[in-house]
């Protein structure tokens, strides 16, 4: 179990809203399910994952949660390949620049 000391950097969870307390005119699928948070801070008391403990963020927001991840890695793509989008690149590139003598 990974010990938590206060300052570490830390990422939390927690249910903003259950299912039942979600608004009436979301899409059925949406409401069936909890709005969930998840923030990344630094703990602001020692605990280990699984505590609810509070994280003050870069910005300096307070929040409480479930301690989830220890040392979160940032993790985000542009998703997979779309060879639609590189002809549609070059398209754009022939009529805006001319083509390959203006790169």
């Amino acid at each position: 179990m990974d010990i938590i000391k206060k300052g570490d950097w830390v990422q939390i969870h927690q249910i903003v809203l259950k299912p039942e307390e979600r608004a009436a005119h979301l899409p059925e699928d949406t409401k069936k399910v909890p709005l969930e948070l998840w923030v990344k801070g630094f703990a602001l008391e020692d605990g280990k994952i699984g505590d609810e403990i509070e994280v003050k963020t870069v910005t300096g927001r307070k929040v409480r949660g479930k301690a989830v991840n220890l040392n979160p890695r940032y993790i985000h793509d542009f998703g997979d390949y779309v060879p639609e989008l590189t002809k549609i690149d070059m398209q754009l590139k022939e009529i805006l620049f001319g083509g390959d003598d203006n790169e």
